[in-house]
């Protein structure tokens, strides 16, 4: 049988109203706003200047599926393992 989901009814409410010149001539940027949220969002992603290099590697799959059973980030603790390997320190 389909499911049929209820329509959605859109109230009318203030904040959908669009602004008026006076609120526009007064409005400013996010970035002075509410700084801590454009922060939050530009520090998403590879950050610049970084220095690794993306490389394709083959290895067994038990060692992978060991890896990422522990969880996220199981790329980063295989380059710590790898530096420990072979002995360098951040």
């Amino acid at each position: 049988m389909k499911r049929v989901r209820p329509a959605r009814s859109r109230a009318s409410r203030a904040d959908d109203a669009p602004l008026t010149a006076a609120e526009l001539r007064t409005a400013r940027p996010a970035r002075e706003a509410i700084p801590h949220i454009v922060a939050a969002v530009a520090r998403r992603g590879r950050p610049k200047g970084q220095s690794k290099t993306q490389v394709t590697l083959r290895l067994d799959n038990d060692v992978v599926a060991k890896l990422r059973a522990a969880g996220d980030g199981w790329q980063t603790r295989v380059n710590g393992l790898l530096r420990a390997a072979i002995g360098l320190r951040r």
